[in-house]
């Protein structure tokens, strides 16, 4: 039997999930009129404390339809270098938006309010306007990192001196809510706009939300439409969305757990390295420090044997806890890292 560390999307749906999809009230969305759609915006809309919610197909959609939706052609959009935004939406601000990036380094993916006013541009006709602050959390490129409230808090109050918008990517904010205890809805208080994915760590096979007032939601929804995102019988998606909500939320510990004990015993290994501090939720990277071997070498021994996880550098492997992954699967992890790390 493999275990799959790659990434939470690999996740498949339950059987108890599969029936909800199975036996979902369906009907047009684009109209809508899909009553499983409906109740999936409503029920996640509230518990972001937003106003309105809108379903869409992938977290790169939900990112992209708020952008669009808070800036006009020729504004410059702030994100952190590694952001998900820039890293891996295709260039899609550029293409969709109009919009140029402005890159900033970040710590462990976190952006100070400082470092954030610093870079805001002010009013020149050489300058691609600032409007628009995006933050991610939890950060994926940096290992699931949370972001601290009281840096979004300070971020939020930069914001309004200069009248720029607030969007958040939270993919994986199911995952900084279950770690930090606090709630989805304190994280999302202080941005304009929200997106959060129900196929990572919730384990659903396809879908993400956005979720703002009832204004943006609605100038969302025409833009959702431009961009090929309207479904009809949508409701069957949304249904295990749906599901994943209302079961899987309260396991996302269980993730959190596994990933802290695997990062600690590999860490204890000779020939690895792991920044404890960093292995907030449920991802781990693994730093491989034997100088004639590299990421992708460890990573094939390990799927030889079994065990899949990403090689994202030369020296830096990721693995992800989900649904999928049990503590028995974390102890095979660890023995096979054991065998080879350890033994011969």
């Amino acid at each position: 039997m493999t275990v799959d560390l790659r990434s939470d999307t690999f996740t498949r749906p339950t059987p108890a999930m599969r029936q909800a999809i199975a036996e979902a009230e369906v009907g047009d969305d684009v109209f809508g009129e899909d009553p499983t759609c409906n109740r999936l915006q409503e029920q996640v809309a509230e518990m972001l404390g937003k106003e309105a919610g809108l379903f869409v197909t992938s977290g790169t959609m939900g990112n992209q339809v708020c952008i669009k939706a808070l800036t006009s052609p020729g504004d410059e959009v702030i994100v952190e270098k590694d952001s998900h935004i820039f890293h891996y939406e295709a260039g899609a601000p550029g293409i969709l938006s109009g919009v140029q990036l402005h890159t900033l380094e970040g710590e462990r993916g976190f952006l100070s309010a400082d470092r954030i006013e610093a870079a805001i541009r002010p009013p020149n006709i050489h300058h691609a306007p600032t409007r628009l602050i995006c933050l991610e959390n939890t950060h994926n490129r940096a290992g699931g990192t949370i972001f601290p409230l009281e840096a979004i808090q300070a971020i939020r109050v930069l914001a309004d001196k200069y009248e720029l918008q607030m969007h958040l990517d939270g993919a994986r904010l199911w995952n900084a809510s279950a770690a930090s205890g606090i709630s989805l809805r304190t994280w999302a208080r202080y941005f304009d706009t929200v997106t959060v994915c129900f196929s990572k760590g919730l384990g659903a096979p396809v879908g993400s939300l956005v979720a703002g007032s009832k204004d943006r939601i609605e100038k969302a929804r025409r833009i959702r439409k431009i961009l090929g995102g309207g479904m009809r019988q949508a409701g069957i998606l949304a249904a295990g969305a749906l599901y994943a909500v209302e079961n899987h939320i309260g396991r996302l510990a269980d993730d959190h757990r596994r990933a802290r004990r695997l990062a600690e015993a590999l860490n204890s290994m000779p020939g690895l390295r792991i920044d404890l501090d960093a292995v907030q939720t449920n991802i781990v990277f693994i730093e491989v420090e034997r100088e004639e071997m590299t990421a992708a070498n460890a990573a094939g021994i390990l799927a030889g044997r079994g065990v899949l996880m990403l090689a994202l550098t030369p020296k830096r492997l990721r693995a992800v806890t989900h649904l999928e992954i049990s503590d028995a699967d974390i102890d095979r992890t660890i023995e096979v890292f054991r065998a080879f790390f350890q033994g011969s």
